[in-house]
C-alpha cells in the first residue's frame, strides 16, 4: 500500500516541497530523484508530479497540472517509478499531450507497454559514423547544406517567421521511416496547422505527435522533448526505422526551464537562465543516434532568437552542442548563416560526383552577386561581368532559395546547371573540366558570352 504524505512545507509556483520522514535514501527509504507522485486534493484536484530535488526530509516536486486549486493539505502518493510513455505500433497516428495522455479521442492505450523517459545517452561504442543522407527536397538543404541521419541540427529564426510552416514541410518531405513531432508551448493555431498539413500530405499514419500547448501547464512542457526522444529511440533501435525527431520551439522549453529554476530559488545565470541550461539542451539532442546494425534518431528543433539575436543564451548554448544550423531570414534560408557540419560525408560520396563542385560555385558567385547589388545600390559603374552576377543573383533567389520550392536532388542540381548556363560562360565557371564537358549545357552557354571588361574582372 501507497505512503501518504500530507506535510506539505509550501508552494511556489508550479513546485511543492514536502517533509517526508524516512529512515534512509533510496527505494528502501524514500523517493528517489525522477520518481513520479500522484498528488490529490479537495474538489477533485488530481495530479501527477515529479520529484527534483531532495535535501534530507524536504522534497521538491513539479506539479505537471501546476498548482492552482491545490489546498495545502493534499495528499501525495510516490509511485516508486519514472516517468513513463506508452510505445507501441499502436501510437503510430497518435496525438498525446505534455502527459503523455492521448488526446485525438483514438482508441485507449492504457492496456499498451510503456518505457521510461529522461534515460542516459547512448554509449559511444553503439554509435557508428554519420554517412547516409535525408532527402528533403528543399534545395537550400539537400544542395546547399544536406540533413545526414543522426544529426542534430537546429533552425535559428525570430518571432513571425514561417519557421513551423517549414518544419512541416520537412517533415512531409523527409525520407524518413517514422516522424515523431514534439511541440513546446504552441498556440492552438500552429498545433491545427500541423496535425493538419501531415493529415493532408498522408504522413500522419506514421507520425506520432506530443503537444503541450500554450494553455497547458508550464511544467509538461520540460516532458515533451524527453517522450518525444524516448519514443523515437525504441522506434530506431528495436524496429531498426529512421526516425526524424521534430521540435518546436526549444526556446519555450528553455524559459520553462528558467521559471521552475526560479520558483527553486536557484541562483541565476545569464540572463535568468538557469546555470545547467547547456547540460539540459545537451540531454536532449545528444539523444540524436545511428545505431549500429540498427535504425537512427535525427533531431530538427526550431529555437527562437529573442530580438535576432544570436549571442542570447538559448541559440549560443544551442550553436556549441549541434552540429550547424539553418538559419531562417526574411522568408528564406540564409546560405551564408546556415552550416551543416556533417555534409561532408554524404556529398559525392551518396550524391552525384558534381554535387560538392555545384555547391562551391554557386555560393562563390552569389556572393559575388551580393557585392554586385550593393555596388549598384551605391551607383557604381557596373561591367559586364557585374551584370552577369547581379542576373545570376535574381535567378538563384527565384529558383532556390523560396522554402516553398520542392525538387529533387538530382533535379535541384540539374538547375544549376542550367543557372550558370544562363548567366556564366563555362571558361568562367573554375570547375573541373571534366564536370563542365558532361554537365554544362553548351547550348545554352553560349547566350551569355561575357564582354573583354567581364572576362578581365573574373581574373
Amino acid at each position: 500500500m501507497l505512503v501518504v504524505h500530507t506535510r506539505i512545507v509550501d508552494i511556489v509556483g508550479d513546485i511543492i516541497r514536502i517533509r517526508v520522514a524516512t529512515s534512509g535514501s533510496g527505494r528502501a527509504g524514500g523517493p528517489c530523484l525522477g520518481d513520479l507522485a500522484r498528488v490529490t486534493g479537495g474538489e477533485g484536484f488530481d495530479s501527477l508530479a515529479q520529484v527534483i530535488m531532495i535535501d534530507g526530509e524536504l522534497v521538491t516536486l513539479q506539479v505537471n497540472a501546476g498548482t492552482k486549486g491545490l489546498p495545502n493539505n493534499a495528499a501525495v502518493r510516490f509511485m516508486g517509478s519514472a516517468m513513463q510513455v506508452t510505445y507501441s505500433p499502436s501510437i503510430l497516428g497518435r496525438v498525446f499531450d505534455g502527459g503523455g495522455r492521448p488526446v485525438d479521442a483514438g482508441p485507449d492505450l492504457s492496456a499498451d507497454p510503456t518505457v521510461p523517459i529522461g534515460g542516459a545517452t547512448v554509449n559511444p561504442m553503439k554509435r557508428i559514423l554519420a554517412s547516409r543522407m535525408i532527402r528533403t527536397d528543399v534545395p537550400m538543404i539537400d544542395v546547399f547544406n544536406c540533413l545526414v541521419e543522426s544529426q542534430k541540427i537546429p533552425i535559428f529564426s525570430v518571432s513571425g517567421e514561417p519557421y513551423n510552416a517549414f518544419l512541416a514541410r520537412i517533415g512531409i518531405q523527409a525520407d524518413a521511416d517514422v516522424v515523431v513531432f514534439g511541440g513546446l508551448g504552441l498556440i492552438f493555431d500552429d498545433y491545427a496547422f500541423f496535425r493538419q498539413q501531415f493529415e493532408d500530405a498522408g504522413v500522419f499514419p506514421r507520425t506520432v505527435m506530443f503537444v503541450n500547448q500554450a494553455s497547458d501547464p508550464v511544467v509538461e512542457r520540460l516532458l515533451v522533448p524527453d517522450m518525444a526522444l524516448a519514443v523515437a529511440e525504441k522506434f530506431a533501435v528495436e524496429e531498426g526505422k529512421r526516425v526524424l525527431v521534430l521540435l518546436t520551439d526549444m526556446t519555450a522549453f528553455a524559459d520553462a526551464l528558467k521559471e521552475v529554476s526560479i520558483a527553486m530559488e536557484r541562483v541565476p545565470a545569464n540572463r535568468g537562465y538557469p546555470g545547467d541550461l547547456y547540460s539540459q539542451l545537451a540531454r536532449r539532442y545528444e539523444k540524436a543516434c545511428d545505431f549500429r546494425g540498427s535504425g537512427s534518431v535525427t533531431i530538427l528543433s526550431v529555437t527562437t532568437m529573442p530580438g535576432n539575436d544570436l549571442t542570447h543564451p538559448v541559440p549560443d548554448n544551442t550553436g556549441y552542442i549541434t552540429e550547424g544550423q539553418f538559419y531562417l531570414h526574411g522568408g528564406a534560408i540564409d546560405p551564408f548563416g546556415s552550416l551543416s557540419r556533417l555534409k561532408q560525408h554524404v556529398i559525392g560520396k551518396e550524391t552525384r560526383e558534381d554535387h560538392g563542385q555545384v555547391m562551391n560555385t554557386m555560393i562563390r558567385f552569389y556572393s559575388e552577386a551580393r557585392d554586385a547589388e550593393q555596388k549598384q545600390s551605391m551607383a557604381f559603374d557596373l561591367s559586364d561581368y557585374d551584370r552577369q552576377l547581379l542576373r545570376f543573383g535574381a535567378l538563384f533567389r527565384d529558383r532556390f532559395m523560396d522554402i516553398r520550392i520542392a525538387m529533387p536532388l538530382e533535379e535541384a542540381l540539374d538547375l544549376c546547371w542550367t543557372t550558370l548556363a544562363e548567366c556564366f560562360r563555362a571558361e568562367q565557371l573554375l570547375m573541373k573540366q571534366d564536370l563542365v564537358e558532361r554537365y554544362f549545357p553548351g547550348s545554352e552557354g553560349d547566350r551569355a558570352a561575357p564582354s573583354r571588361e567581364g572576362e578581365e574582372a573574373m581574373t
